[in-house]
Parts: structure tokens; sequence; C-alpha cells
């Protein structure tokens, strides 16, 4: 949808407080930053910004300004991008047309939209569907009175058909309690669509829904009929059951058919729709009442069909149909949901215009003992969630919208390459924002890192949206979307790796970092004198590498943490260059980007880009005093801690604290950023990366 924004320009925004002084000269000045990390009031902050982040945050809005003024954010997808308010947009050009037709196309549209949750549970996302539509609807409503009024008003002769529609809608309107109460019945009765396996959930997503709609009525004597939603909010499995008609063809087909069964099922199929359509328009336009029979013909239309799909589906899963117990049984584990007859009408005309949800984050070897899966391209990602999402995208439309939210494995680990895949293959966009569960998380309770999954839909090459890995407060959260920012991905770090980007810049270090042609791993040996040491879980915001054995008393005998690893170099030289690599805040920065910003495995380390045979003599010297300085440092700060574990016993342990060797740190960084051609700008952005958080309270090894 292309929108000329030249036609209703951005309201001009009030001129922002000039910066101090000193920050003012850190703008065109590395140099002269020094107090760019310092918190920043309130009059020029949001809450717990930092003056480097107020900066950022400033130079982002000023380049929008400028895009929107020059007219170069044209349609939905650069709103998206640019992560402006595409509501507002919408409900403002509704409020501010000036002719009957844009109107009508909108309301039209609006009226069919259809927007489903394929696991809805108790109805969230469809809740936040309504409050979205609600506005609109409402705007339509307004302006279609206006154009009346007018009409009216201007006392022009005209034909009697004139806004004849408008008027037929506003009389609807009339014929019910009142105005929010029709608004919310046409988005629930038209718009709204859920499915989930749990029926508990599914009643108290209706009666949520039914509950919104009674407290309008502020006259009890004035409550109408409640509509019927059972044929929008389904009981059944996701995942199990015929999704489309070229996948109920192939079941049909693959065997002999001498009786059209394929013809006959279909025309069943119509019948069913043409019932669901007439019993939509019962309680909208006609105005008409739902009767017990009316609903028992469709439900008994329903069950005769899916009874047959049931069967051919079970052929397909391997089941003796000779044995009626163990096609019970199947079905009765497996739950099958036929969206092909379920909803024939929404995929005869393409699929869903809306895909929303949170599926679950369940591994697949938790639920085979209940049910399996049959002809998923995303079954080796051995999550439901990449099972949800490809289900999802099969009943989209092809002009269609998708966004879920998905654990971070979504964008950096190897088994999910499959499911990136599978998105990238039927959209035109990807936008993919990231989201740390660390100091404050998006679902209350669930210490799971998140991706938010957004898509348009489309079959040319996929373009890449992502952002950093956003880390917030608790009062921070309302403007938590609101500052969002999208960077184009240019390349993949690796094949199934969509690196997490928070600035422009970052595009350019990787660019270097690749330009050394090998990887850690290289100098890496099977075993040596020389090794470093590390721990496999570790710090949120530092990793902690060493030339000695960390101290590990457990239940008063020397030992070894079974959290320790190890890597191994040819010689001390090497290997201590190696631990100021890895301990620097570029490893940091990598490490977030590219890994699920907890786990540290083994391949984030022999991945990481670097030539140390091109790695000048003093450089390298360099960095092999720096480390004996870290190490140093490393024990003259740390502490001995005990605790004492029921599956473990009694443990003292020595803990570092490396924020208070950050000079050290700094100073290595300085040493690499020459070695890898980094800019000063660059070299700045490295230095002070996620700095908040990373020198804020918390922020040490070991309170994690």
């Amino acid at each position: 949808m292309a929108v000329n924004i030249n036609e209703n320009p951005p309201k001009p925004l009030d001129t922002p407080l000039p910066l101090p002084k000193e920050i003012a000269a850190g703008l065109d000045d590395v140099s002269k930053r020094t107090e760019w990390n310092r918190s920043a009031p309130a009059e020029y902050a949001l809450p717990t910004e930092i003056w480097r982040e107020v900066v950022a945050r400033r130079k982002r809005y000023e380049e929008v300004r400028e895009k929107l003024a020059k007219g170069e954010i044209r349609d939905i997808n650069d709103f998206i991008t640019y992560n402006l308010d595409i509501r507002q947009l919408a409900q403002d050009v509704i409020e501010t047309s000036e002719g009957p037709e844009l109107l009508r196309a909108f309301y039209r549209a609006i009226e069919k939209v259809t927007v489903l949750d394929p696991t809805c549970g108790s109805g969230a996302f469809l809740f936040a569907a309504l409050n979205i539509l609600e506005p609109l609807y409402e705007a339509c409503l307004d302006r279609m009175q206006v154009f009346l009024d007018e009409l009216d008003r201007s006392g022009e002769k005209h034909r009697p058909e004139k806004y004849s529609d408008f008027k037929k809608v506003l009389a609807q309107v009339e014929k019910h309690p009142n105005r929010r109460y029709f608004i919310l019945k046409s988005i629930i009765v038209n718009n709204l669509y859920g499915v989930d396996i749990m029926e508990e959930a599914i009643e108290i997503c209706k009666l949520r829904l039914f509950l919104k709609l009674v407290a309008q009525v502020e006259d009890a004597n004035k409550i109408e009929p409640l509509p019927d939603i059972d044929f929008n909010i389904r009981a059944g499995n996701t995942l199990v059951g015929f999704a489309t008609y070229d996948e109920v063809k192939k079941a049909v087909t693959s065997k002999l058919d001498f009786e059209n069964t394929m013809d006959r099922i279909e025309e069943q199929a119509k019948d069913i729709d043409r019932l669901f359509k007439r019993f939509h328009e019962q309680q909208t336009a006609i105005g008409g009442e739902i009767t017990p029979d009316d609903k028992q013909e469709l439900r008994k239309r329903l069950i005769v069909l899916e009874d047959e799909l049931n069967r051919h589906l079970a052929i397909e899963y391997g089941v003796d149909m000779r044995k009626k117990v163990g096609f019970e049984k199947w079905q009765d584990s497996h739950r099958p949901f036929h969206w092909f007859i379920e909803f024939y009408g929404i995929l005869k005309n393409g699929g869903f215009d809306v895909i929303i949800g949170n599926p679950p984050y369940v591994e697949y070897i938790k639920v085979k003992k209940d049910y399996t899966i049959h002809g998923y391209q995303t079954e080796s990602a051995g999550n439901l969630y990449a099972f949800m999402t490809e289900r999802a995208l099969s009943l989209q439309h092809k002009n269609g919208s998708f966004g879920f939210i998905v654990p971070i494995s979504l964008v950096c680990t190897q088994r999910m390459e499959a499911l990136q895949k599978t998105i990238a293959a039927s959209s035109e966009i990807i936008w993919l924002s990231n989201y740390a569960e660390r100091p404050s998380k998006l679902f209350v309770g669930a210490e799971v890192l998140l991706t938010i999954v957004l898509t348009r839909a489309g079959h040319n090459n996929a373009n890449y949206f992502t952002t950093g890995f956003t880390k917030w407060a608790a009062e921070e959260r309302a403007d938590l979307f609101n500052r969002i920012e999208y960077q184009h991905v240019q390349n993949k770090v690796k094949p199934y790796v969509i690196g997490k980007l928070s600035e422009e810049i970052e595009s350019r270090i990787i660019a270097k970092l690749l330009e050394q042609g090998k990887q850690l791993g290289y100098y890496l040996r099977s075993n040596s004198k020389y090794p470093v040491y590390y721990r496999i879980g570790g710090g949120r915001y530092w990793k902690i590498f060493t030339n000695f054995q960390p101290r590990f008393v457990l239940n008063g005998k020397n030992s070894v943490s079974s959290r320790e690893n190890y890597l191994h170099f040819e010689n001390a030289a090497l290997r201590d260059a190696a631990i100021t690599l890895l301990s620097s805040s570029l490893f940091y920065w990598y490490f977030i980007i590219t890994t699920n910003c907890r786990d540290l495995n083994p391949s984030d380390l022999n991945d990481f880009p670097i030539k140390m045979e091109a790695m000048s003599e003093t450089h390298s010297s360099k960095l092999v005093q720096l480390c004996s300085d870290l190490m140093s440092d490393y024990q003259k700060t740390s502490q001995q801690k005990e605790k004492t574990s029921s599956l473990t016993g009694h443990i003292k342990y020595q803990e570092f604290y490396p924020r208070l060797s950050k000079p050290i740190l700094d100073e290595i960084d300085r040493v690499l950023a020459k070695h890898y051609g980094f800019t000063d700008e660059e070299l700045d952005f490295i230095i002070n990366y996620d700095i908040k958080y990373r020198m804020g309270r918390g922020a040490d090894d070991g309170e994690d």
C-alpha cells in the first residue's frame, strides 16, 4: 500500500533543548565524549537514559524527520522499518478524508480484514487486535456522519441514493444499544479468529469477549442476544490436520479415487461455508436471530466432513483403519483440526490477512508421547514454535502480515536455519526485534530471551531488518516499543545467524572482522601445556578467561567446577593474546550479536574472526603484556564466595569483577582496533557498547 506522506505532512515538533556544551562537544570529536556515559537529567532524557542514548535517539529522530520531509517514506513497509505509528496514520487518513471513495475503501477493508491467533489461549492477542481496530471503526462511522451532515446543511439537490451505503451502516448502528457495542460486536464477529488445543482456554477467551460487549450496556433491559462465535474461536490441534486444499487433494488423490471424492469433499466444504456466512450475516447486517437448528445443522455437517478427513489423515499417519480402537485412540490424542473446512471461505479467498500470536516454546520430544506432526519442513528445528510458525505462514494471505513472539534462538541457532528458510520463502520483508530478560522482561515469570518476528508476505528475496539486543528497566517499559530501531542486515555473519544490530556502524565493523579470513579455531590445539580457562555459562555482561585455574573447593577439597572448560594453544604468547581478544569488549559485542546472549559454546569462540600472523609484533607484544596486567588485576580484585547446594554440597569459589578492570580492557580494545583498522568512531562504539548495563549495579559475573 503506497502512502503519499506529503498530503498529510507530519506536525512540527517542538524544538528540543540544546545539548549542554560538554555533551555537544562530542558530536564531532570522539575524544570529547568523556561525559556521555553519565545519566542525563529528566528534561532531556527518557527514564534511565544516559547522554549517549539521548544523543543517539535525537540523531535518529532527526534522520526520520528528514526522510518524511523529503518524501522518502512512502509505503507501509517503511512505516514499520522506521517504527512509525501505522494505526494513527490510518486513523488520521480516515478522519481527514475529503472524498467518500477513500472512506468506503477503508471501511470495506476494515470490515473484511481477518485476524487469526492460531494458539490464542485466553485471547490476549485477539484483545490487542480489537483495541487496534476499534478506533478505526469509530473514525469511519464519525466520518460517515460528517458527510451526511454536510450534505444536509448544503441544501443542494442530490440523488436519493447518494451516501445510501453510509446511511445503511449508521442505521444498523442505531439498532444496537450504543455505537461502541456495535463496533465491538462487528469486530468480534467479522474480524477475530482463534484456535487453541485447550478447550478451557477457548471458553475463557469467548467469555472475555462477551464480557467486553456486555460492559458497554448501561441499561440491562437493552442487552441484546450475544453473538455466537463458536465458529470463530475453535478448539483443536493447530499442528495436526489438513490446512489447505492442496494438502487434502494430495491425500485423497494419492489413492485410486473412483467416486470423485475430492469433488464431493470440496462441494461439502462450500455448503458449510455458505451456512457459515449466513450464520455471520444473521448476527450483523441482517440483524436476524440464530436458531438452535441453524447452529445444529452447521455443526452436523462439519462433523461429517471432519470425520472423513480424519480418516484420510489417519492413513497418512500409518494408522490401520481396520482397527477401530486404534483409530479412535489416534483421533483422541492428535485432535485434528482441518483448517481447510473450518475456515473454508477465508482460505479459499487466499488465507488470513493478519496472523499474530505467542506460540508455545516446547521441545517436540516432550509432546511426542501425546501426538506427532506430519509433513513439516521445520521438523529438524525440534520445537513447537517452529512448527506453529510454518503452519501459520501456510494459512497467510499472499498480501498478508505475520507476527509472532518466539525465543531468540530463531536468529542465532543452527537448528533454526530450516525455520529461517521457511519464513524467508514466504516473506518479502522480515523485521526482527530482540529482547533480554534482565533487568526487565516482556512476560513476567518467563525467563526467556525473545524475538518478535514480523513479516510481510511475498516470494522475493527477503530483506531482513533487525534490532540490537534490547535491555530495559521496569520504568522504561512505557517507551520500550517506541524506541525500537531497525537496521538493514546486508550480510549474515553465519548462514544461520541474523546479527542483532542496533546501529549502522556495526555492519562496517562486521565487514572489517570478516576481512581477516581466518578464525580463532584455526590456532587451537587438542591439548597442550597452555590452556585458557573459562566458564561455559558465565556472566550476563562479562565473559571471563584466565591463564590460571580459578580457585574452586568442593566439600573441603580442591576441585574443578563442572562449568569450567578449556581452550589449548601451542605457546604461552598465543594463549595470552587469545585471552585478551576474548576478554575484550569487541568479543563481548560479537558474542551478543551472534549468539543466544547467554551460553558460551565452543563454536562461539572458534568462529571469532582473527588472523594472528597478520598482527604486528608491536601489537601482539602489547596484548601479551596487557594479559599479564589483566590477570593480576583479576586476582587482586577477586573475592572468595561460598554457597551450599543440595546437589553438590558446600562450595568455595573465586569470583571475579571484570568491570573493575575496565581501563585495562579498554586498552586491549585500542590495540585490537589498530589491528582491525577501526576508525575512532568504531572504537568508541565498541568500548562503550552496552556500557550502562555492563558498568551498572549487578553487572559483575558473580551477580548473574
